[in-house]
């Protein structure tokens, strides 16, 4: 029988193998490097686009806030200015309003009546004044429901008086003036409660 010695040629096939498994495990290790590198640039890459948007945002978000501010103020600017304009409109429609409660008072008081103080307070009016009778005030008041411009006569007091050693009654009364609301001002004002 022949005795062959295979222990070298097997050690020489372990050794190959290592060498194989550490070629491969060195190869494997490298080429996870790269994959992982890859990996990281692409995420890198994504995220530094991602806060160029994000940057390019907020600016952008800046400028709309300063453009938001500037609306607001120019919504307070306009209110302010329409506000003022209501003003001087109603100014301009009240302006006639005492002519025409003079020219009013002098159709609507009977004979036998005097008025000797008119006062107003907004839309509400006093009369007080001398009538030769009861009747004569309440004849007032009707003429002054009738009249289209004043309205809701309330007599407050009537007292006996002597005025130039005759017997008068003194009188005072209440009453109102009707203001036409015009339809933009209502429709505005109706905006503005909602």
């Amino acid at each position: 029988m022949i005795r062959i010695n295979l222990l070298p040629h097997r050690e020489e096939k372990r050794k190959a193998r290592r060498q194989q498994f550490t070629a491969l495990a060195g190869l494997t290790l490298v080429l996870g490097g790269l994959v992982v590198a890859l990996v990281n640039g692409v995420i890198g890459g994504y995220v530094s686009a991602q806060d160029e948007k994000n940057a390019f945002l907020k600016t952008e978000i800046a400028a709309l806030d300063k453009s938001i501010d500037e609306i607001k103020r120019l919504r307070e600017q306009t209110d302010a200015l329409l506000q003022r304009k209501r003003v001087i409109e109603s100014l301009q429609g009240d302006r006639s309003e005492a002519v025409g409660l003079f020219n009013e008072l002098a159709k609507n008081v009977p004979e036998g009546v005097y008025i000797k103080k008119v006062s107003q307070q907004q839309n509400k009016i006093n009369l007080v004044g001398y009538a030769q009778s009861n009747a004569r005030v309440s004849s007032l008041m009707r003429n002054l429901e009738s009249s289209p411009l004043l309205e809701r006569p309330t007599l407050i007091e009537i007292k006996g008086a002597t005025v130039e050693k005759r017997r008068m009654n003194e009188f005072s009364l209440d009453l109102f003036i009707t203001r036409t609301v015009n339809e933009a001002d209502a429709s505005a004002a109706k905006g503005r409660k909602t």
